[in-house]
């Protein structure tokens, strides 16, 4: 049993010094990226898995419409990626193997699929390991439900916690499991900056800071500290404080909802709390992600790769809206915000719904309505 303390004690020393070095490089960063500025943007297609290639297929498509005179300049190329699927990743026993990361890496944005990460097993998620290595420390999710006056945009740390370490883990067989939870004072200051800017720029006047600082004192208390440092820079912005206990239940409390705009999250929370959100909005399946760092960002749909659907034969009724709103924030981002809006107005129109069964549109059928539109 000593041995195996002291081979723990010797894995957690390490993991400490990885940790304090990437404290220390996030405290030298030089700044995002301007897009205004570049001559070409490069923006990677990753299908993924299961209902990843349908849905990603359907959106390119619907990219070469819309960014025709853009393509054609050569202001734009749309690049894809192949090879970030499971049964690639699993035969050459990585994560993301290494000449689909060097695709990657050489393209400024990402329009991503799904991909399946199974559960249990040394296979560690795709996405995990793409927001680490690109440093896509912020994971943005908005949710609009007007009818309701729900106007929500979640700013979901996207590097730390739980998930930084979340395959490090100690285990002393027969014994205990012990994983890690991290929270730098670098990373949460970005996050929350990014927060603090968006309800600056946006008219916002109120920020929740959502922890369980209570339980958590180091890392959520830290997490919560640090944000009401950055919050000071803002004095016409509100923050407050709730546990992610109590944000769950508050956000189908229909008295509450018109309150909330922006909420700032450590990582695991805003993971959970925004797949809630999502499914007021009328499921995972409308709901885009961005995830952005300075110099590279990945833009996504919440959901999964849907291996039930492919397994039933519904692949091709599987709905692109997530993909496709995510595809708004990638245009936007990108600083182009007319393409983003003739894109969401066009989605806005579609008549028909792709809802994953056969009584419902094909991806093929909505993407073209979408295409008619634009």
């Amino acid at each position: 049993m000593n041995e195996l303390i002291e081979a723990s004690v010797a894995h957690f020393r390490t993991l400490l010094s990885e940790q304090i070095a990437r404290q220390e490089r996030m405290e030298k960063s030089s700044g995002a990226k301007d897009f205004r500025t570049l001559d070409k943007i490069t923006i990677g297609l990753v299908p993924g898995d299961g209902i990843g290639p349908i849905i990603s297929s359907g959106a390119r498509k619907i990219l070469e419409v819309l960014l025709k005179d853009e393509i054609s300049s050569g202001k734009i190329e749309l690049r894809l990626i192949e090879g970030l699927t499971l049964e690639n990743r699993i035969e050459k026993k990585v994560s993301v193997p290494d000449d689909v990361l060097a695709s990657i890496r050489e393209c400024d944005v990402l329009l991503k699929g799904p991909t399946t990460t199974p559960h249990g097993g040394w296979l560690e998620s795709a996405n995990v390991v793409l927001r680490r290595e690109l440093d896509l420390y912020s994971n943005v999710r908005p949710v609009r439900v007007p009818e309701k006056g729900i106007d929500w945009t979640f700013f979901r740390e996207n590097t730390e916690g739980e998930y930084a370490l979340g395959s490090k883990g100690i285990e002393i067989p027969g014994k205990l499991a012990m994983d890690f939870k991290v929270t730098t004072d670098a990373g949460t200051r970005r996050i929350a900056r990014a927060a603090f800017e968006y309800a600056k720029n946006n008219g916002k006047t109120r920020v929740s800071i959502v922890t369980k600082a209570n339980i958590m004192k180091k890392t959520d208390g830290s997490f919560s500290a640090v944000c009401h440092e950055i919050a000071e820079e803002y004095p016409g912005i509100i923050a407050d404080d709730f546990y992610i206990d109590i944000m769950c239940a508050n956000l189908i409390n229909e008295s509450m909802q018109k309150g909330f705009q922006v909420f700032l999250l450590p990582n695991l929370y805003g993971d959970i709390i925004t797949d809630e959100a999502a499914q007021i909005q009328g499921g995972v399946g409308t709901a885009g992600s961005a995830n952005t760092g300075d110099e590279y960002a990945m833009f996504e749909p919440i959901h999964g790769s849907a291996p039930r659907l492919i397994e039933e034969g519904l692949g091709e009724y599987a709905s692109p809206e997530s993909i496709l709103t995510a595809a708004v924030m990638m245009l936007r981002h990108i600083a182009l915000p007319d393409k983003a809006a003739q894109l969401e107005n066009a989605m806005q129109s579609v008549t028909c719904r792709a809802n994953g069964t056969r009584e419902g549109a094909t991806c093929a059928e909505y993407c073209d309505e979408v295409m008619q539109a634009l």
